[in-house]
């Protein structure tokens, strides 16, 4: 049943500080992002610093000690390659304020949860979902959508739960790359075991697309790498609301077996229209959209949410997006024609000067055979997801 505060709306926190968007906005692949986007949202409760202790539940002390020393001069060409320092995650200013900080912007969400404080927790700064346990990777430095998962599968479920079992965390990537990170961090094949975690990627893959990896391609049962609790839905080029509102009964039945208690979704954006990726079709608004899909997960899925942001290179239309989609999970939707307010970052909305992100003209390549195809696959799937819940062997 879905918690409600007294007015019958959810209850949502929303987490942002001044200090979180100085130090989000230095990230180097999304420079001043974060200020856009929070300019259009309001604000509600502020992120505390993760500690230590709470970075080492996944990252080496290694990594941390040399990422977090702003005494480095990174000029040992080495060590820089040795902790992914270089390429698309340069050493940049404030980068030893910035991993503590966005790791605690999502455990402040995860604490909000915890101390049943809201039904839903938002955190666009949090997302970061290719940082590796050792090394930075894919303009990501820290593995807070991994330290979420940790947290939440600690929290002991509902007293009620029949039959009683421990906590259930399932972790569905809206995002254009596949979550490497957070898939290959929870991915255990067995015959036998059963999962606290469940990871659902739907994204882009190609050859040479990034990340590579043999985790996201459509799942094969017959392979003996074969993880029921680690699953992906690769859509090809163009994927559009079509595409989406094909597949998302797929996503819902999946939900149903597993049966979480907390959802964690990651809302990266650069599958939109207008994204520098240039490589998916989605919109914001309308059937299928990523708003269409928030709504879905937020309204009518059981559970407590924490959602998060992610990639996303169109830094305006970022803030369009999780703007609008703050008003979602709000209960508030604004009119996609609704005017961006006068601000100081007013000119950087033209043309349009609207909220919307509407889809473009590319043409969708997911044919209704591939579809077809997804959905014979993720039907044997489930079955063998729930065949292992029941405590069935899978052999």
């Amino acid at each position: 049943m879905q918690q409600h505060n007294s007015s019958g709306t959810l209850s949502v926190a929303y987490i942002v500080s001044d200090e979180l968007v100085r130090v989000s906005s230095l990230l180097p692949s999304n420079k001043n992002r974060s200020l856009l986007v929070h300019s259009l949202c309001i604000k509600f409760l502020r992120p505390r610093r993760a500690t230590s202790k709470e970075l080492l539940a996944y990252h080496t002390r290694n990594y941390l000690d040399y990422a977090l020393n702003p005494s480095n001069d990174y000029e040992d060409p080495s060590q820089v390659a040795e902790f992914g320092l270089e390429d698309d995650c340069p050493p940049f200013r404030g980068m030893h304020e910035y991993i503590p900080l966005v790791a605690g912007a999502t455990l402040t969400a995860v604490d909000a949860i915890k101390d049943n404080s809201c039904d839903v927790a938002v955190c666009w700064d949090g997302g970061r979902h290719h940082a590796q346990k050792s090394h930075a990777s894919g303009f990501c430095y820290v593995a807070d959508c991994v330290l979420a998962i940790l947290a939440l599968r600690r929290i002991s479920p509902s007293p009620c739960s029949v039959p009683p079992r421990r906590s259930r965390v399932m972790y569905l990537d809206l995002d254009l790359h596949f979550s490497d990170a957070v898939s290959h961090a929870f991915h255990h094949p067995s015959l036998t075991a059963v999962s606290q975690v469940l990871t659902l990627s739907i994204h882009h893959h190609a050859p040479g697309f990034f990340p590579p990896s043999s985790l996201s391609v459509l799942p094969n049962p017959d392979d003996a790498s074969f993880d029921p609790f680690t699953l992906s839905l690769p859509l090809q080029r163009g994927a559009s609301c079509r595409t989406f509102v094909r597949v998302w009964p797929v996503i819902e039945r999946i939900k149903d077996t597993f049966q979480p208690d907390f959802i964690i979704v990651q809302c990266g954006v650069d599958g939109l229209a207008g994204d520098p990726m240039a490589t998916w079709n989605w919109s914001i608004g309308g059937l299928g959209s990523l708003g269409w899909c928030v709504d879905r997960i937020v309204q009518t899925w059981s559970g407590k949410k924490l959602l998060l942001g992610g990639g996303g290179y169109n830094s305006p239309n970022a803030a369009r997006s999780w703007a609008f989609l703050t008003s979602v999970v709000a209960s508030r939707s604004l009119s996609l024609d609704a005017e961006i307010p006068d601000h100081p970052a007013f000119p950087l909305y033209q043309p349009s000067f609207t909220l919307d992100v509407p889809a473009g003209n590319m043409q969708d390549q997911n044919s209704d055979e591939y579809l077809q195809h997804v959905e014979d696959t993720f039907g044997r799937v489930q079955t063998l997801l729930q065949r292992r819940l029941s405590g069935e062997s899978t052999s």
